[in-house]
């Protein structure tokens, strides 16, 4: 095999390996069961960051789907000059939760993990179970109350303090809709696990 072609498929070896994801979002998003029995990783992440953490399975599934709709390489819509010319994204947030380079380099440093990625579940799952834990902590917002916990999440805890999202009606609406989701992903899940 020629060093080029060797090469290549370690290239392709890797860019496959270390649960990044596709970036494809499961098939059917309005079903919690479908979405775990469709991607099994997720369901250890999901566990790991609920145990680690505390904030359960269906709230931490909430916030993705609204963030990212579970695609590992989500990212916010180009800004565009004159209406046509492209020049820099809308923010940093990347990945299934959407955390901005900021407020995901604190969690590097506040956990010492160094090898984490954005587009990783598992790595995304720990993240938003450290934000949320520690917006539990500091506003005392419980990890059952996706809502409120979302608000904190967009807006940042120093928002949320002041309040900055009673400015946004849609934003509000967007974080019932989490509440609401995370109150349906609940029951699905309950369900299912019954089920077996």
């Amino acid at each position: 095999m020629s060093r080029w072609l060797r090469a290549l498929v370690i290239v392709l070896l890797a860019a496959s390996c270390g649960g990044g994801g596709s970036g494809r979002s499961p098939n059917n998003l309005e079903d919690a069961c479908a979405i775990l029995k469709e991607r099994p990783h997720y369901t250890r992440a999901f566990r790991a960051a609920e145990r680690k953490w505390g904030v359960p399975v269906h709230v931490q599934m909430a916030t993705i789907y609204q963030e990212s709709k579970f695609k590992s390489d989500a990212r916010t819509p180009f800004r565009y000059s004159l209406g046509v010319i492209p020049y820099g994204r809308q923010s940093s947030a990347f990945g299934y939760s959407q955390a901005l380079d900021g407020t995901w380099n604190e969690y590097l440093e506040s956990t010492g993990t160094r090898r984490a990625r954005r587009d990783n579940i598992r790595d995304a799952t720990d993240f938003m179970g450290w934000y949320m834990a520690e917006t539990a902590r500091s506003l005392g917002i419980s990890m059952r109350d996706a809502r409120n916990q979302y608000l904190a999440y967009h807006e940042g805890r120093g928002g949320f303090r002041r309040g900055t999202y009673n400015n946004k009606a849609w934003l509000l609406r967007v974080a019932d809709e989490v509440g609401n989701r995370a109150g349906v992903y609940e029951v699905q899940l309950a369900n299912c696990r019954a089920a077996r």
